[in-house]
């Protein structure tokens, strides 16, 4: 069975430019049918380039929201993973959406659901697993995707983002895009990936309780990568996504992409193409360097 589509794009620029594209597609698809559209952010320094590229291009086409005085009230915004500090914090993944992406489209206030990284671990925990149940609890739900075709995997190499056709939806491997239990169904996760191949604040070798943690939310006391207290989306939440979409720019990043697309795959985004049907990934790294 196919686990993961593999587009390749000769810069970082490319890439960030062909996602917003098509992120851009997907919250117009959503809210031309009266559907929610949750999805869950990241950071790093492809993010930075994203950010940048939604806000350029929605203002370009104009879509409700860029530059208007208020944006679709459908989309809302949580956290693939935060760092323990304040939201004015230079490590704050909140502040950077905040001064990229919402603040330029005028974001409201209250589809900014933001890991309060400022507060005790536990009581973030609490807060953003409470506040992610309420928001996709009461949000209309997005139509089911198809299943996915059969293979092993997909590599594409793209030479141009323009005009580019929508990307097929990636389905999440529980049935009809219903969590297990409590379990919020996210329309959307954005992840990238270290030169580790972890993704969020999910890490190598992390011991059964992180990676076998049941809620959406779960706090990461240390990690191997300065802060190292983190709150972080868990395995159970990213592999119950509709779609995640994995960023992955910079060098020395082949060898993790390279272990994770190869199964059996041991990083943590090897984990999360194995827990899903599908996984679609972006990535700037020259193709004769991942194979």
């Amino acid at each position: 069975m196919k686990k993961f589509e593999l587009n390749t794009f000769a810069s970082a620029d490319e890439l960030a430019s062909h996602v917003a594209d098509a992120w851009l597609d997907e919250m117009e698809r959503a809210w031309r049918a009266g559907k929610s559209h949750c999805v869950a952010l990241s950071g790093g320094r492809i993010t930075q380039k994203f950010f940048v590229s939604v806000v350029a291009l929605a203002k370009t086409r104009k879509i409700r929201g860029g530059g208007a005085p208020s944006f679709p009230g459908n989309v809302h915004f949580f956290w693939a993973d935060e760092r323990c500090v304040p939201p004015s914090d230079p490590e704050s993944n909140f502040k950077m959406a905040s001064e990229l992406l919402f603040t330029p489209l005028n974001v409201p206030e209250n589809q900014i659901h933001r890991i309060r990284g400022e507060l005790s671990p536990d009581k973030a925990v609490e807060m953003a697993t409470v506040e992610i149940r309420r928001v996709i609890s009461t949000a209309p739900s997005s139509p089911s995707p198809p299943p996915p075709e059969e293979g092993a995997g997909e590599r594409r190499s793209t030479a141009s983002t323009s005009n580019s056709p929508p990307l097929a939806p990636a389905p999440s491997p529980l049935e009809r895009g219903e969590g297990v239990g409590p379990q919020p169904v996210l329309d959307l996760i954005f992840l990238g990936m270290g030169e580790d191949g972890h993704v969020a604040s999910l890490f190598p070798n992390a011991p059964a309780e992180v990676v076998d943690y049941p809620g959406p939310f779960l706090f990461i006391a240390s990690s191997p990568k300065p802060p190292p207290r983190r709150v972080s989306l868990s395995y159970a939440a990213i592999a119950a996504a509709r779609q995640v979409w994995v960023l992955i720019s910079g060098a020395g990043k082949g060898k993790a992409l390279r272990e994770s697309l190869d199964f059996p795959g041991k990083t943590p985004l090897a984990r999360v193409i194995e827990l899903r049907q599908k996984t679609l990934i972006f990535s700037q790294i020259e193709a004769d360097k991942i194979i």
